[in-house]
């Protein structure tokens, strides 16, 4: 897909020229409308959605909606730089958009199920097609893997509509974790190209280090923990490996990113954020780990690898691509600086108020869900004024 000629692009066609801008845009704002409306279902202010089973649509926006606009976003923009091939902008680039928008909303609209599953779980597949010729011709053959993840996704969400569409039973769950281990796969194979590239750039003088055994360790363990964690939903009796897997991989990400520190970054938000978004991913598989034994219910470590993890993570790189891509400097705002905060707090609050006040449970999550809004209303105040208009530099993109 060809990007198009910068002499043409206008103001009002900005939002399509480079793949961050719109998806980033729809990642915050689907952040914000589907945990209001999830919150909302919660205090019995709206009906639960009816395509969706209990709380299976809450998941499923988190993981199908906001996390693959946001990779979406990513690997459109950082595909560009890592080849040199031009990626989606224009019509093809809004096409994907509109295709991820149909299938946030289809399960409200009066459509068969038939097609609201196609629209969703089209939406991963779509993107791994428009990558397929830069990442398949560029110069690193190791980013192909990004669209076996993405084909990979597709399948996810299909098990998912395959128990909504009454084909099968007790595969949604499942397919939740699949998801949620391939976002996590991917969370994974970016932070290892970016945060010591990142952190030797923001600290003169520091030497991060990737060591080739922990690097080939890491995405070993976190396959295995990926299919274990996965296939455990299904009822199989393999949760005992499951917590060696997520154990193991919680102590060779400890190396990993020992290799990577340097004290400095915690005074740099714009850094700082990623390390904690990262050690939210430790923390996360520790307690995957201590669920899997039956030491501790399912849902600290399912939200300190979501909120934590996923959320946090994600926030960070939206906020840094967006000031590096728009030709801003590399300084989080005050206001942006806060919204991290934010969105630590909610994932703490989420992960550990509730182990330690259990009869406030309804309370500490619709806490959790208010500093979540507060974050992502923060992040689309500063950064949606940048991601609609022409680059502060002048330069397209």
């Amino acid at each position: 897909m060809s990007a198009i000629p910068p002499s043409i692009i206008r103001p009002y066609h900005v939002i399509l020229a480079l793949g961050f801008r719109p998806f980033f845009l729809a990642a915050g704002l689907s952040a914000v409308v589907s945990l209001a409306l999830w919150l909302a279902m919660l205090r019995g202010w709206m009906p639960m959605n009816g395509y969706y089973a209990g709380t299976t649509w809450h998941a499923h926006e988190l993981l199908f909606g906001y996390a693959t606009a946001a990779i979406a976003g990513f690997l459109l923009t950082a595909t560009r730089n890592w080849t040199g091939i031009a990626t989606a902008s224009g019509v093809p680039l809004a096409g994907l958009v509109l295709l991820w928008v149909a299938g946030r909303i289809a399960p409200f609209l009066p459509l068969s199920d038939v097609l609201v599953a196609a629209l969703d779980l089209c939406f991963p597949a779509a993107v791994a097609l428009s990558l397929f010729t830069p990442l398949w011709r560029g110069p690193n053959p190791a980013n192909r893997v990004f669209i076996v993840l993405l084909g990979s996704m597709s399948l996810a969400s299909m098990l998912v509509h395959i128990e909504a569409l009454g084909i099968a039973s007790h595969t949604a769950l499942a397919a939740d974790r699949l998801m949620l281990g391939l976002i996590l796969l991917t969370l994974l194979l970016v932070a290892g190209r970016i945060m010591p590239f990142f952190t030797q750039t923001a600290c003169p003088g520091s030497s991060p280090r990737s060591n080739p055994w922990v690097e080939r360790l890491t995405f070993a363990l976190a396959v295995l923990w990926v299919a274990t964690d996965a296939a455990s939903q299904t009822g199989l009796a393999i949760t005992v490996p499951a917590a060696v897997a997520a154990l193991t991989l919680a102590l060779v990400q400890g190396l990993r990113l020992a290799g990577w520190h340097d004290r400095r970054v915690w005074r740099l938000p714009i850094l700082a954020v990623l390390y904690s978004g990262y050690l939210w991913l430790i923390i996360g598989l520790v307690l995957n780990a201590l669920t899997q034994l039956g030491l501790l219910a399912p849902f600290p470590s399912l939200h300190a690898l979501t909120i934590g993890a996923v959320g946090v993570f994600t926030l960070g790189m939206m906020a840094r691509i967006t000031l590096g891509h728009t030709g801003r400097a590399m300084v989080a705002s005050p206001a942006t600086v806060s919204a991290f905060v934010l969105l630590n707090m909610a994932a703490a609050v989420r992960v550990f108020a509730p182990l330690l006040w259990p009869a406030a449970y309804l309370e500490w999550l619709t806490l959790s869900g208010a500093l979540w809004l507060l974050a992502f209303g923060l992040f689309l105040w500063v950064h949606v004024p940048m991601l609609i208009s022409p680059r502060a530099d002048g330069r397209p993109g």
